[in-house]
C-alpha cells in the first residue's frame, strides 16, 4: 500500500472518476486505473463500484476512505511541518465554502492575504450547501471549512455575525412593513436557502410552531433572487448573503429585518486544531486578522 494509490483512491471517490482523478495528479487514466486495482487486491476488498453518472465508493470503501483521509491529512501536516522549518513553502490547504456570505463577502479578502504570505501553498475551494461542508470537514476532505456557529463537533474561529433578513415582492403588502414576523409569512410560497441559514430558518418557524409553505429548496442565493423578484414566492436569507445595492440588481424585491431580531455567526472550523496542518492554522490566523472588526474613525476636533 502506498500513499499514491490512497491518494488516487480519494480523488476518484472525491471527483466521481478516474479521469478527473488522473487530471488533478497530472498521471495517465491507465495508471490511476491500476493504482485503484491494485489497492483492492491488496485490501482483498471491492472499494468503488459503477454508477449511471459517477463513480462511488462501495460500503466498505467508504470506510477505508475515512481512513485514507487520515493518513492522507497526517502525511500532508507533517510534510507541511518539515517545510515549515524554511518557511512553508510548499503544500495544499482545501477550503470548504458555501453561499456569498463565505465565497463573496469573506473568502476572496482572506486568500488574498494567504496567498501573499504563503505564495507556494497550492489552495483547493470545495463550494456547497452548509450541511454538505460540515459533512466535508468531518470526512477530512477539506481541511478547514466555513459553518454556521456554534458548532462543538469542531475546533472554529469566529469571523462574522450578521442578520436574517425577510425577502417579499415589493407588490407583495408586507413590503411596506419595517421589519417582518415569521408569522407573516405562512400561507405565502416560501423559498428556502440551502447556503447557510437553513437550519437556523427552519428552527425559527419550528420553534414558533410554525409551519412555512416550502414550495423550494435552493441553493444558490441569485436563483433565489430571481424567483422572488419574479413574485414566485417569499424567503429568509442573511444579509450579508445578498448584493450590496439590492434595489440596483433586482428592483422587485424589497428586504426587511426580520422580527425579533434573528442573527448568525460564520466562522471557519477544522477537526481538530492540535492536528490541523501548519497551512490551515496560518489560514485561520490570517482569517481572524482579516475579519476582525475594524475600529471606528474618531471625529476631528475642530
Amino acid at each position: 500500500m502506498t500513499f499514491t494509490q490512497l491518494e488516487i483512491f480519494a480523488l476518484v471517490a472525491e471527483l466521481g472518476g478516474f479521469t478527473a482523478a488522473a487530471s488533478r495528479l497530472g498521471i495517465g487514466q491507465s495508471a490511476a486505473s491500476h493504482a485503484l486495482k491494485a489497492l483492492e487486491k491488496e485490501l482483498r476488498v471491492s472499494l468503488i463500484s459503477r454508477h449511471p453518472t459517477a463513480l462511488k465508493p462501495t460500503e466498505i470503501g467508504q470506510q477505508v476512505l475515512l481512513r485514507a483521509r487520515e493518513i492522507l491529512n497526517l502525511a500532508e501536516a507533517l510534510k507541511q511541518e518539515a517545510a515549515a522549518v524554511g518557511g512553508l513553502s510548499q503544500g495544499v490547504l482545501r477550503i470548504g465554502s458555501f453561499g456569498p456570505t463565505s465565497s463573496v463577502r469573506l473568502l476572496p479578502g482572506i486568500l488574498a492575504e494567504f496567498r501573499s504570505g504563503f505564495p507556494g501553498i497550492e489552495v483547493y475551494v470545495d463550494e456547497g450547501e452548509d450541511a454538505a461542508v460540515t459533512r466535508w470537514i468531518l470526512e477530512g476532505r477539506v481541511d478547514v471549512g466555513f459553518v454556521v456557529l456554534p458548532d462543538e463537533r469542531f475546533d472554529t474561529t469566529p469571523l462574522l455575525v450578521d442578520e436574517l433578513m425577510a425577502l417579499v415582492p415589493a407588490a407583495h403588502p408586507l413590503s411596506k412593513a419595517r421589519s417582518i414576523a415569521p408569522a407573516d409569512l405562512i400561507g405565502v410560497p416560501f423559498i428556502l436557502t440551502q447556503a447557510g441559514s437553513s437550519s437556523l430558518v427552519e428552527s425559527r418557524f419550528s420553534a414558533l410552531g410554525l409551519h412555512p409553505d416550502i414550495r423550494y429548496r435552493v441553493s444558490q442565493m441569485v436563483t433565489i433572487l430571481s424567483m422572488v423578484d419574479r413574485g414566485e414566492g417569499v424567503s429568509i436569507v442573511a444579509e450579508h448573503a445578498l448584493p450590496e445595492r439590492l434595489d440596483a440588481h433586482y428592483p422587485g424585491i424589497v428586504a426587511r429585518p426580520l422580527r425579533p431580531v434573528t442573527r448568525r455567526q460564520i466562522g471557519l472550523a477544522v477537526r481538530s486544531l492540535r492536528q490541523a496542518s501548519p497551512a490551515a492554522r496560518e489560514f485561520l490566523k490570517i482569517a481572524a486578522r482579516v475579519c476582525r472588526p475594524k475600529p471606528a474613525a474618531k471625529k476631528a476636533i475642530a
